[in-house]
C-alpha cells in the first residue's frame, strides 16, 4: 500500500481535537449503514470485533483488536441511516452518511481524540482499515492485517508526521 494519507486533523467547535476521513461508495445509504453497524460487516474493515446495541446509551462490545485489551464503550448518539457515534476508550467515534444519489452515499468517519498527540497514530491505522472498506465495498477481498502491529500503516503513521499532524503516542509494535 502507498504512503498516502488521506486523513485531517481539525480541532472541533467546541476545542476537541479530531481527524476526519470523507469516501464516496457507489452503494445506497442503507448498505453502507449496514458496512458500520453490523457487526459481521464490520469484521472485514473495522479494527476491532465490535457488537452495537443501536440505542443512546447501549453498549459497544470490543474485541479481538491486537493492540487493545478487550473493552466497552456507549453509543452517544444514533440516527439511521444517517449518524451513529460511540466512546471508544478515551476517543468518540462518528460516522455520518449522506445521501447523494439513489446509489451513491458520502461516507465520514471522525475519530475526536481523547489525546491530540495519537492523531498521526489514529490516522494512520484509519487508513488502513477504510482501504479495507473501500475493498469491501467494490466486492473485492482486502489481503493481509487491517489493524494491528503488523498492519501496513507505518508508512502511513510517518507521512502523517512527516506532514506536521500531531504525534508522540506510543505507535502499536515499535516499543515507542
Amino acid at each position: 500500500m502507498a504512503a498516502e494519507p488521506t486523513g485531517t486533523f481539525l480541532t472541533l467547535d467546541d476545542g476537541r481535537p479530531a481527524v476526519r476521513f470523507v469516501r464516496e461508495y457507489d452503494h445506497p445509504v442503507d448498505r453502507v449503514w449496514r458496512f458500520v453497524t453490523d457487526a459481521d460487516e464490520l469484521v472485514h474493515w473495522f479494527p476491532s470485533r465490535a457488537e452495537i446495541d443501536l440505542r443512546p446509551g447501549g453498549a459497544v462490545v470490543f474485541g479481538g483488536d491486537p493492540a487493545l485489551e478487550d473493552s466497552t464503550g456507549r453509543v452517544v448518539a444514533v440516527d439511521p441511516p444517517r449518524h451513529l457515534s460511540f466512546t471508544w476508550e478515551e476517543d468518540e467515534i462518528h460516522f455520518d452518511l449522506e445521501e447523494l444519489g439513489e446509489k451513491r452515499t458520502r461516507f465520514t468517519l471522525t475519530n475526536v481524540l481523547g489525546t491530540e498527540n495519537t492523531a498521526a497514530r489514529n490516522s494512520a491505522g484509519w487508513d488502513v482499515c477504510l482501504s479495507a472498506l473501500d475493498a469491501r465495498a467494490r466486492g473485492e477481498r482486502f489481503e493481509g492485517p487491517h489493524a494491528g502491529p503488523e498492519a501496513p500503516a507505518r508508512a502511513l503513521y510517518e507521512a502523517y508526521v512527516a506532514a506536521g499532524m500531531p504525534s508522540g503516542a506510543p505507535y502499536p509494535g515499535a516499543g515507542a
